[in-house]
């Protein structure tokens, strides 16, 4: 029963997606042209998507400093709750080193606190204790933790040795793993606030008597050292810097219902703002985000005639209604192809719409089940089964007669047709090994009777 069911999903989703095979265009002359980075290695994706706008040897392994803190506040606020008790160990104060916010041996902040300094001063001490509380006191557990997560999202370049990105020859990634990483973290909203945030105060502690203010390191939205860079879209990000790594940078830009990633690294000092900010004005002034379900006008499962109603107006099967694909300005929605893809059905998703521009992947749109209910054929008045009395005239009466005809004659031609199909489609299915056992068998004959000839 659940192969059949399966085989109806199948069928239903694909004369869904009739008239929507590939459509003749030159999608290559409609891509924008690129733009010229100095950094080593960038990526723009559209998170939503994750349809990727731009590239630079993105799958390139590099190190990649303390854009890593972006996996370990995400972890940290998927398996924590922000007013939990967060020790210093000695650990976590000698064994790190670069930028910090001076923090001692037992002293103690909430995991909110710990988070802010580590995303807005990228506190290497604080990102060591917060994994060592995660990892119930062991380190190495929350690193195996980063590292399994990094599989899960699909990063097959990255392996993670440490919490913070300080140098490691086993510590690297690269920015198509990095965009993955960061387009998991922005769908959690205090992911959103924390790199958000320009400035916050650390309160007294146990160990300090003073409070701290600390500022956001990310110069396209915090001018507390220059406002050079400041970018009227971006919404925040994470900063990174090592000698062996160079400059790296993750922003997120949102501008006319498009949320983007941009990653670059081994940039030169300033190139990464410089970059980056080409990289959003290239792709903010170029691209444009469409609602499938509002734009996709080549098939439908709703039709009607004016005399004739189905039982119902509800659709037993419709678009996503959130689904979003991105393609260049010049191009129209209908210039994308379709496919389908089967990898996700279940209960109420009958199959994925992947739309494709020439080569590239725009988006994807589920189909799903709207619930509705099979009930019986009723003909209201005006139906089929209307005489010429509810008319008022003998012309008017025959007309109605002759379009019903035509009417019925069409529907019933399409429900034979339509059952036709999925007769033969059942019937192969439930015939297949007999079928091609038997051709097999017939194979084997033929060899037989040619290996017993003699001339």
């Amino acid at each position: 029963m659940k192969k059949i069911k399966r085989l109806l999903c199948l069928v239903i989703t694909g004369v869904m997606c009739i008239g929507t095979a590939s459509i003749s265009v030159n999608a290559a002359e409609k891509w924008p042209e690129g733009v010229s980075v100095d950094s080593e290695n960038a990526i723009v994706m559209e998170a939503s998507t994750g349809t990727i706008l731009y590239q630079k040897d993105c799958k390139k392994k590099s190190y990649p400093a303390s854009i890593t803190k972006i996996m370990t506040t995400m972890l940290a606020l998927q398996n924590s709750s922000p007013d939990e008790i967060v020790t210093f160990s000695q650990d976590a104060i000698y064994k790190t080193e670069g930028s910090g916010v001076a923090r001692d041996i037992g002293e103690q902040l909430t995991m909110k606190d710990c988070l802010y300094a580590v995303m807005l001063e990228s506190a290497n001490e604080c990102a060591y204790a917060v994994a060592e509380h995660i990892g119930g006191g062991d380190y190495s557990k929350f690193v195996d933790l980063m590292n399994e997560k990094a599989k899960e999202l699909g990063c097959e370049n990255t392996h993670f040795n440490n919490c913070n990105g300080l140098p490691d020859e086993q510590h690297y990634t690269t920015c198509y793993d990095m965009a993955l990483i960061a387009r998991e973290a922005i769908k959690n909203d205090d992911f959103r606030t924390l790199i958000s945030t320009k400035t916050y105060t650390l309160p007294k502690t146990n160990k300090k008597d003073q409070e701290l203010t600390m500022y956001n390191h990310h110069a396209m939205i915090c001018s507390n050292r220059t406002s050079r860079y400041l970018y009227e879209y971006a919404i925040g990000g994470k900063t990174g810097y090592t000698v062996a790594a160079r400059n790296t940078l993750v922003t997120y830009a949102e501008k006319d219902g498009m949320l983007l990633i941009c990653v670059v690294m081994r940039s030169n000092s300033s190139a990464q703002y410089a970059d980056t900010e080409k990289l959003f004005d290239y792709c903010f002034n170029n691209f444009k985000m469409y609602n499938v379900a509002q734009n996709e006008k080549r098939y439908s499962n709703n039709s009607q005639t004016d005399s004739l109603k189905l039982s119902q107006t509800q659709p037993f099967a419709e678009l996503d209604s959130d689904a979003e694909i991105i393609l260049p300005k010049a191009a129209s929605f209908d210039d994308t192809s379709v496919d389908v893809s089967y990898d996700n059905v279940n209960d109420t998703v009958l199959g994925t719409l992947v739309y494709k521009y020439g080569n590239r992947v725009a988006g994807k749109a589920d189909v799903v089940t709207t619930g509705a209910s099979v009930e019986p054929f009723e003909f209201s008045k005006g139906s089929l089964l209307s005489t010429a009395a509810d008319t008022d005239g003998e012309d008017s009466a025959d007309s109605s007669k002759e379009i019903n005809k035509s009417t019925l004659r069409n529907i019933i031609v399409i429900i034979v047709v339509a059952a036709a199909v999925l007769f033969a489609v059942l019937w192969l299915f439930a015939n297949k090994n007999r079928i091609f056992r038997g051709k097999s068998g017939s194979g084997k004959k033929y060899k037989k009777i040619r290996k017993n000839r003699k001339w």
